[in-house]
């Protein structure tokens, strides 16, 4: 074999990428891993607040959105949580559970990437860093790669480029590009895990707020989550904002409720009755922010009913509007923060051209594709890396 020859190409050096590297390396198989940046894993050492959320207790096909919400099984059932802990906790990597399962490194998560190049070193995979891919060929024993380094032969090609996600970071859709090269279906994609935002004159009443954070519940169609909320400048931020962004498609509603653990209507009428002198700001103010309060009660649609002030002058339909601006609030986005700091992408490579179990396209042997670019997007928490390791480990059993 010469030295531009190998069996497995990987194109990718993020968590995907590696972990493919480092299971099929672990079945003897010669493994040169590509990528254009200049250092490895780049979305590893940034996630987390830069202390890595490299997996979740609780991880199940459910954390999942796909086309093919099964597709994921397989894998997952392959490589677990469980397994990526024992390799952690194996390179005696000290870490956490922060919430719900989330696990983080207790310092950097530099661990992580030092842990999965030691781990390619073991069984000999190859990882060359500042190449650029200028074409795939593909012919009768495998795929040329033709590079800014010259051309490389493999038996299989992986592609784990990842999705569109923090251009920043050096995202692309080369994946994308690559699945259509090869005539497959490329499901339509947008960013996912991101901050919704607003415009006009709802932008302009929460502006102030920037900084503001509650306890709140979303819903979008019949999925919610119950997570916190964050008021930023452009809109609303924070980890239920980021799970529902997933869900949320542009002209859709949620619907919010800013003090999910309180029963803001019952609490007003007990007010009325005690304090009916009283205006509206100090009793919810009992329950949210005050800068959050303020903002309700002066941007207060009463819906026909004629404004009052104070609670002895609001009827029960009053108080109602105003429990539903907090327990129900009915809010549009206008879009997204965009790629530019979503987390994840959602859609790609439509997972009926691939095999469930070996990730290889169906209908060209000895191409697969892993990771963020396959049609597969999980939760916030953890659920993303985890199937970055999970379909990594499927395709390098095989490739």
């Amino acid at each position: 074999m010469s030295a531009n020859q190998f069996d497995v190409i990987v194109l990718g050096g993020g968590g995907a990428g590696l972990m493919c590297a480092i299971s099929a390396g672990g079945r003897g198989r010669s493994v040169l891993v590509l990528d254009h940046a200049a250092k490895p894993a780049e979305k590893i050492r940034i996630s987390g607040g830069g202390r890595c959320n490299f997996t979740n207790l609780h991880t199940t096909p459910e954390n999942f959105l796909s086309e093919n919400p099964r597709f994921c099984i397989s894998a997952l059932r392959g490589y677990t949580q469980h397994d990526f802990i024992e390799m952690v906790q194996r390179h005696r990597i000290a870490y956490h559970e922060k919430t719900l399962g989330q696990l983080f490194c207790d310092k950097s998560a530099s661990n992580i990437i030092e842990m999965l190049l030691e781990e390619c070193r073991s069984v000999g995979a190859r990882v060359q860093l500042n190449t650029h891919i200028n074409g795939i060929m593909r012919h009768d024993s495998g795929f040329d790669v033709e590079t800014d380094h010259g051309r490389y032969t493999c038996a299989s090609l992986v592609v784990a480029t990842g999705g569109k996600s923090i251009p920043k970071m050096g995202a692309t859709d080369f994946g994308y590009g690559v699945a259509k090269q090869f005539d497959l279906t490329v499901i339509e994609t947008r960013p996912a895990l991101v901050p919704l935002t607003f415009s006009g004159d709802l932008r302009a009443q929460f502006k102030p707020l920037a900084g503001v954070s509650v306890d709140a519940e979303i819903h979008c169609g019949k999925t919610s989550f119950s997570e916190g909320l964050l008021f930023t400048h452009k809109g609303l931020s924070g980890p239920s904002i980021l799970q529902i962004s997933s869900y949320w498609r542009e002209g859709g509603e949620i619907i919010v409720d800013l003090a999910r653990d309180a029963d803001v209507l019952a609490h007003l009428l007990a007010i009325r009755a005690a304090h009916p002198k009283k205006g509206f700001t100090a009793p919810l103010a009992d329950i949210l922010p005050k800068r959050l309060a303020e903002v309700i009660v002066e941007t207060m649609d009463w819906r026909g009913l004629n404004p009052v002030e104070r609670l002895a002058d609001a009827s029960n339909k009053h108080l109602q509007l105003i429990a539903d601006a907090v327990n129900r609030w009915h809010v549009t986005p206008v879009g997204t923060e965009g790629y530019r700091i979503a987390e994840v992408t959602i859609g790609g490579v439509d997972t009926g051209e691939l095999s469930s179990k070996t990730m290889e396209a169906r209908k060209v042997p000895g191409l697969y594709f892993i990771g963020e670019v396959v049609d597969v997007t999980g939760h916030l928490g953890g659920f993303n890396f985890q199937w970055a390791w999970s379909s990594g480990y499927a395709a390098g059993q095989y490739a």
